[in-house]
C-alpha cells in the first residue's frame, strides 16, 4: 500500500519540478515594476543602499514563494484554502493578544523579523470566497452571499480592530471582488451597495478620532495646513513640481529637505512623480494597467471557478492597491496606510504580494486549453 503511494508522490514532485509555470508576460511586468521600485526607494531613501539591499531580498524572497507556489496545482490550493483561511484569522486575534506597533497592534515579532499577519488576508480572503462558491450554483443567492459576508466580516472585523482601516476595507474588498465576479445580478449588488451606504453613519460613529480627522483634512487640507493637512499638502506639491519631464532622478527636494513624511512608503510615489514628472507617471501606470489586464486574462482562461473568481479577484484588488495610494497621493482620498504595490518599501506586503502573483502563475499553467 505504501509503495504505489510513494511512487505517486515521486512522480508527482517530478512533474512540479519540470513543468513550466510561468507566465513569462506577467513576470516581465512584475520584474520592470520591482526594479522602478528600486530605484525610486534608492532616491527616496536619501541613497541608502541597505534600505534597497533589505527591500531586494524582500524581492527575492517574494520570488522565490512565486515559484513555489507555481507550482502547486489550483486544485491543491484549493484543499488547502479553508486551513489556510482560518490559520490567517488565528494570527490576527495572536496580534490582538501579543501584537506590537506604533499606536496601533499590526505586527507579531519573530525574532528575525517583523511580520504583519493582516496581509495574508490579502489572498486567504479570495480563497476562502472562491473556496466557497466553487461548488456552488451561480450566480449565488442570498443565503450563499450571506454566508461570504460573514466570512469577509471576521478577518476585516479584527483587522479594523488593530485599527488599521484601510487594509480591512481592502481584505473586505478582495472578498466582495470574488463574490462580484460570480456573475451577481445587478439589483442585488445595488441592493448591497445602497446597505453600504446606509451602514457609513454607523461606521462614523465607531471611527477612531483620528480617522475622522483624514477624512474631514481631504475635504480642506488648508484648514490645518501644519497638522492633519500636512500630508496631502505636501504631496500634491511633490506631485505638482515634477511637472511635464521631472525634476529628475535623485533630484526630489520635496524628500531630500523632509517636506514629505512617509516618502519611502505611503507617499513614495509623490516622489517619483517630483523625479520622473507627468511621463514618467503615466509609463508607470501603463505598466501597472498591463499587469491587471495581464491578470484578467489568466482568470478568464481559467479551467474551473475557483482559479476564475480567485485570479480575478486578485488582479482587481491589485488595481485598487493602485487606485487607493494614487489617489491618496494627488489628494484626491484620504490618507490612509496602503503602499503603492512593488514600489513603496514594505516587507511584508511585498513578499505577499508576489506569492499572490505565483498563484496565478499556477493558474495560468493550469488553465483550460483551446483545440
Amino acid at each position: 500500500m505504501i509503495g504505489p503511494y510513494l511512487m505517486r508522490m515521486r512522480r508527482f514532485g517530478r512533474r512540479l519540478m519540470t513543468r513550466p509555470r510561468i507566465d513569462l508576460p506577467l513576470a516581465l511586468g512584475l520584474f520592470a515594476l520591482a526594479a522602478v521600485g528600486l530605484v525610486t526607494l534608492y532616491s527616496a531613501g536619501d541613497r541608502s543602499l541597505s534600505l534597497v539591499g533589505g527591500q531586494a531580498a524582500r524581492f527575492v524572497m517574494g520570488a522565490v514563494l512565486l515559484l513555489v507556489v507555481s507550482r502547486i496545482p489550483p486544485s491543491a490550493l484549493r484543499t488547502w484554502t479553508p486551513w489556510l483561511y482560518v490559520g490567517s484569522t488565528a494570527l490576527l486575534v495572536l496580534v490582538a493578544l501579543l501584537g506590537e506597533g506604533r499606536g496601533a497592534y499590526r505586527w507579531l515579532d519573530l525574532g528575525v523579523m517583523r511580520f504583519q499577519p493582516s496581509e495574508l488576508l490579502k489572498l486567504t480572503m479570495p480563497m476562502m470566497v472562491a473556496w466557497y462558491l466553487h461548488p456552488r450554483q451561480l450566480p449565488p443567492g442570498w443565503k450563499d452571499i450571506a454566508v461570504v459576508g460573514l466570512l469577509i466580516v471576521i478577518p476585516a472585523g479584527l483587522i479594523a480592530e488593530q485599527p488599521d482601516l484601510g487594509t480591512a476595507l481592502l481584505v473586505a474588498g478582495a472578498g466582495a471582488f470574488a463574490l462580484f465576479l460570480s456573475g451577481m445580478a445587478w439589483w442585488r449588488i445595488g441592493l448591497l451597495l445602497a446597505a453600504a451606504a446606509a451602514m457609513v453613519p454607523v461606521g462614523w460613529h465607531f471611527m477612531h478620532q483620528y480617522q475622522r480627522d483624514r477624512v474631514l483634512t481631504l475635504l480642506n487640507p488648508e484648514s490645518d495646513p501644519l497638522g492633519n493637512g500636512w500630508h496631502i499638502i505636501q504631496s500634491q506639491i511633490a506631485v505638482g513640481s515634477g511637472g511635464i519631464f521631472g525634476k529628475g532622478w535623485l533630484h526630489s527636494t520635496q524628500s531630500r529637505l523632509d517636506f514629505l513624511p512617509e516618502h519611502t512608503t505611503d507617499f513614495i510615489f509623490a516622489v517619483f512623480s517630483e523625479e520622473f514628472g507627468l511621463v514618467g507617471v503615466i509609463g508607470i501606470l501603463v505598466l501597472y494597467a498591463f499587469i491587471i489586464g495581464r491578470c484578467l486574462w489568466i482568470a478568464m482562461e481559467a479551467r474551473d471557478t475557483y482559479s476564475r473568481l480567485l485570479a480575478g479577484a486578485i488582479g482587481m484588488s491589485f488595481f485598487v492597491y493602485v487606485l487607493v495610494n494614487g489617489g491618496m497621493v494627488a489628494g484626491m482620498l484620504p490618507v490612509v496606510g496602503v503602499p503603492m504595490p512593488l514600489v513603496s518599501y514594505g516587507g511584508t506586503s511585498a513578499v505577499s504580494l508576489l506569492t499572490g502573483f505565483g498563484v496565478l502563475m499556477s493558474i495560468h499553467a493550469n488553465r483550460k486549453m483551446h483545440q
